[in-house]
């Protein structure tokens, strides 16, 4: 048995007010169209299929997985987007799932409660009702006296007596893969010229054929994106429903309601996350930590036991006990290891600091490597990009002492168990065991090495 899953991404969201189309605008930082894939990716057997037509190539591009393409030249309605899906799927797949692209909020649990009641119907195609008091525009579901599907109105037709039922049609279906694609092409002509896929109702109750329906459990996932209000909306809930999961998973969260987690984040048992905090992109967090608040982490990597306040990270790496902040600053590439202290407005960028490394406030390091045990004092700043245009390296030993507002104007090494005097203009190499003073800094005195 294969499932197949087609995935309808061609319109225009007109009511976005938006010269993108809607799939790429954004949900929790990922573009609308990846919810759906990703889903399909866990339900179905074979690659997506996603049907796509207004900007086509920057749908296609935010896509970024294994899948198909099938385009909709004209958009002329639900089922017509199905029906160009057909050269792709024929004869590959026992079943197919169908839905609309701008409902993020679907879960695979709900997808396979519409599988399985596909599997014990006897009928063509079964699909997911919504009961509600808000329907945002749904179909409504018209059943005989016995309970049995008779048809799905779409609310534009509907008359008072249907606009009044609160069964609804989220758009969500299974079908059987042979007879949708032999009855498709049979879909009438609806009197605004498009051909909708809720027409197949119809057609297999004039063929006297059964369509199962089950109750979709959470109302919340029926959530379509028509609008920036909805989206909105939708960030809301999403955001609800992954800082409950961390909750349930060990993770504290001090005011869940600002707080930010991404969904391919993940975090370690007994982790804090302080208010205002946002912890995005491909980040993960080790155990016990304290994050926030006021805090950005963006695609880094956070160890056990750290302390991150007021701060903002950004593809950088800490490994375990580092305490960066208040107001620190760690850019791309760098690299704090295990029991480095950075103090408040502390700035780090493409450098490694070796462990134990203590770095004072209102301190830059750039393009630098330093050895473990060392401190830098505060104010000091490596200046990396001197008047020929290019960037330098500062290389600085273990267990060296690096006096407050120094400059270290690179390239340059400074040595193991060496110093510089405050306010010194370092240009020259400090050699291993010595202390440097002045502007220009000169080496004042020989420490004596140990034995």
């Amino acid at each position: 048995m294969t499932i197949a899953t087609v995935i309808m991404a061609a319109g225009q969201g007109t009511r976005m007010k938006s010269q993108m189309p809607k799939m790429i605008h954004t949900l929790n930082g990922r573009p609308l169209i990846t919810y759906a894939v990703s889903l399909a990716e866990q339900v179905g057997d074979i690659p997506p299929v996603v049907v796509i037509g207004h900007s086509a190539e920057t749908v296609r591009k935010a896509v970024q997985v294994d899948a198909r393409f099938a385009i909709q030249q004209e958009q002329l309605g639900t089922g017509h987007a199905v029906l160009q899906a057909a050269a792709l799927l024929k004869e590959r797949a026992d079943y197919v799932l169908v839905w609309a692209a701008d409902m993020p909020l679907l879960t695979a649990a709900s997808l396979e409660l519409l599988l399985e009641t596909q599997k014990q119907n006897d009928g063509p195609f079964s699909l997911l009702t919504l009961f509600t008091e808000k329907p945002r525009g749904f179909g409504r579901i018209v059943r005989d006296t016995s309970g049995a599907l008779q048809a799905i109105v779409e609310e534009a037709q509907a008359t008072p007596e249907e606009l009044a039922i609160r069964e609804l049609n989220p758009g969500f279906y299974c079908f059987d893969a042979e007879w949708l694609w032999r009855v498709l092409p049979d879909l009438p002509l609806s009197s605004k010229g498009e051909y909708y896929l809720t027409d197949l109702v119809a057609l297999a109750v004039e063929r006297g054929e059964n369509i199962s329906t089950s109750e979709i459990a959470d109302a919340v996932e029926a959530m379509g994106i028509n609008t920036r209000a909805h989206l909105a909306e939708a960030e809301a809930l999403l955001r609800e429903r992954i800082n409950r999961s961390w909750m349930e998973r060990g993770v504290t969260m001090i005011d869940p309601t600002t707080t930010y987690i991404g969904s391919d984040v993940t975090i370690g048992l007994d982790t804090i996350v302080l208010p205002n905090t946002h912890i995005t992109g491909s980040s993960t967090i080790g155990a016990a930590c304290t994050i926030g608040p006021n805090s950005i982490v963006r695609d880094t990597e956070i160890g056990d036991r750290c302390k991150v306040e007021s701060s903002v990270l950004e593809q950088a790496v800490l490994e375990d006990e580092v305490d960066i902040g208040p107001f620190g600053h760690l850019r791309r590439g760098a690299h704090l290891a295990a029991g480095v202290h950075m103090g408040n407005f502390g700035e780090v960028k493409n450098s490694y600091l070796g462990p134990g490394v203590k770095l004072g406030h209102f301190s830059y390091v750039g393009d630098a490597n330093i050895g473990a045990r060392t401190n830098i004092g505060a104010g000091t700043i490596t200046c990396n990009f001197t008047m020929d245009g290019q960037k330098h390296k500062t290389s600085i030993g273990t267990d060296t002492f690096i006096g407050s507002d120094s400059m270290l104007v690179a390239p340059l090494n400074i040595g193991s168990r060496s110093g510089t005097g405050a306010g010194s203009v370092v240009t020259k190499d400090v050699p291993d065991d010595a202390l440097a003073v002045g502007v220009p800094a000169r080496v004042i005195r020989r420490f004596a090495k140990d034995g």
